[in-house]
């Protein structure tokens, strides 16, 4: 006999959420189909003889929550660390190639040169770097959504909510990092690469996990 039961899912923003609910969902044994919408936030689960309890389980592991309630939170998920660092290696990735392409440019053309520290033309050319890389970030992860199936706008969107704090992040750990290999001066110092990089990784990974593990927020 074939049951069909309606819940609601919080936690989704995009089709890959509701596309990571729809697998876990038919993980279970004895669930035939599952029709799960981010827009409306529903799950619409038809089984045989399945409890609602064991279907909401499957949800709740993957960190949503199911009609309001959720997995208490904990940071010992071993595989949400691995999912949170690798979404955080390709925020590394986009943040990386605006900030040290904008701070390479700067010692190569000298433009940045004989700025009075702190001034306001120094408070402008040290934003730059902080722009382009969140920039390029957001280009890349809309890329990376777009080869997952989603159209731009939702890809574009997405990629904006998901990790616009995390990138904030990682760029103003980064560019501080240079700045003290610098001595204030803005422009790249490729002894501080290493050390950027290894910071820029770390100060949001925590934050990410968070995110994944607690909302299911971070969608490729």
């Amino acid at each position: 006999m074939v049951d069909t039961l309606t819940f609601s899912v919080g936690g989704m923003t995009c089709e890959g959420c509701s596309g990571r609910v729809r697998d876990g969902l038919l993980s279970v044994t004895g669930v035939s189909s599952a029709e799960v919408s981010h827009e409306t936030g529903t799950a619409v689960v038809q089984h045989d003889s399945v409890s609602k309890d064991l279907l909401s389980g499957a949800v709740k592991a993957i960190g949503y929550t199911v009609d309001g309630e959720g997995d208490e939170y904990h940071w010992k998920d071993g595989s949400v660390w691995r999912q949170s660092a690798s979404n955080t290696k390709w925020c590394l990735i986009g943040c990386s190639v605006g900030e040290f392409g904008t701070l390479a440019y700067y010692s190569a053309s000298g433009i940045t040169e004989g700025l009075t520290l702190y001034s306001n033309l120094w408070y402008f050319y040290a934003l730059l770097p902080l722009l382009n890389g969140l920039a390029t970030s957001v280009m890349l992860e809309t890329f990376l959504l777009i080869r997952g199936q989603m159209d731009l706008r939702n890809a574009l969107s997405t990629a904006l909510g998901m990790s616009f704090i995390s990138m904030l992040m990682m760029e103003i750990a980064m560019e501080i990092t240079d700045l003290l290999f610098t001595g204030g001066s803005l422009g790249m110092n490729y002894f501080a690469i290493p050390l950027m990089l290894l910071v820029g990784f770390l100060t949001p990974w925590p934050y990410n996990y968070w995110r994944l593990k607690k909302y299911g927020v971070a969608c490729h």
